[in-house]
């Protein structure tokens, strides 16, 4: 499995992270939550590994953010905090498992090992901004009553900002989650696509959905 471990401890992080990898999974690690949702919103993993008490953006925060990208990607929680409304809140959180600090990694390996043998949650599979949808399980994408035909990495630019309506996506979020860029290409790349998918998105009397932030990126939101 791939696994994306968010821990600030080091210590804790690069144990957890060495028990995985000679147990045979692939492992990234992320000091911060802000960094883990990044990450995790990038896609490919098939577990996450979430402190409670990370900074940035703590562990709660984290796990709800992950569900409402309708990522289904099983969660494990570690913390300290181990009281009942302590595991009661990180379930309710979207986590599907909690694991209280001390732990022993033969329990984790367990839980972790029992989280791979569950079936995925069903994740939302349309996104809604406006009238415009996109179904991530048909790959399609309608306007109104009009069906709207994109590349590849069109589509997957749409559903990177879908995700984060509302949000500003930057373009160094882009190069990462569509292109797996983790520098600047020095190219055009972004805003030509983004060009394209305007010009498909918001034609006619449409009212635009696409908005660019000068000098921080794009927005998608139905004013």
């Amino acid at each position: 499995m791939r696994v994306l471990i968010v821990e600030d401890d080091i210590e804790t992080q690069c144990y957890v992270s060495q028990g995985l990898v000679e147990a045979g999974h692939s492992v990234e690690a992320s000091a911060n939550g802000a960094d883990g949702l990044l990450r995790a919103r990038q896609g490919g993993y098939d577990l996450f590994i979430v402190d409670r008490m990370v900074p940035e953006l703590d562990g709660l925060s984290l796990v709800k953010a992950i569900r409402s990208a309708g990522i289904a990607t099983p969660v494990l929680m570690l913390t300290a905090m181990g009281a009942v409304s302590d595991r009661v809140d990180g379930l309710e959180a979207g986590a599907d498992d909690y694991l209280v600090k001390p732990f022993s990694f033969a329990e984790l390996s367990a839980r972790v090992n029992a989280l791979a043998r569950s079936p995925p949650l069903q994740a939302d599979t349309k996104l809604v901004v406006g009238d415009l949808v996109l179904d991530r399980l048909l790959r399609r994408v309608r306007r109104g009553e009009t069906e709207v035909d994109l590349q590849t990495r069109e589509f997957q630019l749409l559903e990177l900002m879908m995700l984060n309506a509302g949000r500003v996506v930057t373009r160094t979020m882009m190069l990462e989650s569509v292109w797996n860029f983790r520098f600047d290409p020095g190219t055009n790349i972004v805003e030509t696509h983004m060009s394209r998918i305007r010009s498909k998105i918001d034609r006619g009397d449409d009212a635009p959905l696409i908005h660019t932030i000068r000098g921080e990126g794009y927005v998608i939101r139905a004013d």
